[in-house]
Parts: C-alpha cells; structure tokens; sequence
C-alpha cells in the first residue's frame, strides 16, 4: 500500500523546496532539475527520470501545472489533473521533490532553485533550453538525455482516440 503522506511531503511550493535544498547543499547533495507535463506517465518518463536522478544526489522535478499544460498542449490536455501527476512523480522512489509551476517555461523556478545539474530530453540542444545559461553561469552543468523511442504522451494519446 502506498504512503500517501510520503508522496504528498514531496510535493513542494517554492519556498518548501528552498528549505529542502538548503539542507541538500549543507549536506554536499548534488541537485539535479528537470520538467515536464508528465501527463500520462509511462516507460519512457521512467527510463528519462531514473537516468536524470543518476546525475546527482538529489532530483527536483518541475511540474507544469494544469494551467500551463492546458496553454502548452492545447483545450484536451492535460488528461490527468495536476495533483495526480505530482502524486505519481512523488512515488517514485529517486524522486526528491515536485514543485508545480504556471509558467510556460521553468526559467523563474530554475532561477530560484540553481540547480547543480539541468536535464532534457535529447530533442533539445543545449542552446534551446531553458535557464541552461543561469546553470552554468553558476558553475552547473546541462545534461540530455536520449528517449526510449517509441514512446510519448501524445502516442498513447492517439492509440487511446483509434478506439
């Protein structure tokens, strides 16, 4: 049986999370950030997250909000509400912390957090992604990292709609 108090102390505000990371730091924790909408969560977001947990001691995962889902990926979407994203990320065991964000981007929550470590899927270079310059203007290093192919959101979602 799952502890829902376990993933609920994962899921953060902005002001939570910075206690959390001071902590991690006094303790020369390596935090590492990523994000998404993470809307129908399968293998690949697995496989990406694991591999971007590896990269430090510590994985903090910015979590677009319904509302920047909704502007992102348009009136459908997303398909889960935002807390139960943010429950099912918060399960996972390397898993540190969720933090939802309204904004399109994450630029204003990587400014806030200075992660160590920024991570991507591969389908970005490095010069597309957002608040790599703020990383490593503080010393931080920007990772991608390559999907498993095949699998994406938006195929499960068209498998579902071919029903």
């Amino acid at each position: 049986m799952y502890n829902n108090a376990l993933m609920a102390s994962k899921l953060l505000s902005k002001e939570e999370v910075a206690k959390k990371i001071y902590t991690w730091r006094f303790l020369g924790d390596k935090i590492v950030f990523t994000n998404g909408c993470f809307d129908l969560l399968h293998l690949g977001h697995v496989d990406y997250l694991s591999k971007a947990a590896s990269l430090g001691q510590r994985l903090v995962i910015g979590l677009n909000s319904d509302f920047s889902t909704k502007n992102l990926k348009g009136n459908n979407r997303p398909i889960q509400d935002e807390y139960s994203r943010a429950m099912l990320l918060a399960s996972m065991f390397f898993v540190d912390a969720v933090v939802l964000f309204d904004e399109a981007t994450p630029f204003e929550l990587i400014k806030f957090i200075q992660p160590d470590v920024l991570v991507k899927g591969s389908d970005y270079t490095i010069d597309k992604i957002v608040g790599a310059d703020i990383v490593m203007a503080n010393g931080g290093v920007v990772k991608t990292i390559d999907y498993i192919p095949g699998y994406s959101t938006s195929a499960i979602e068209q498998k579902i709609k071919a029903f």
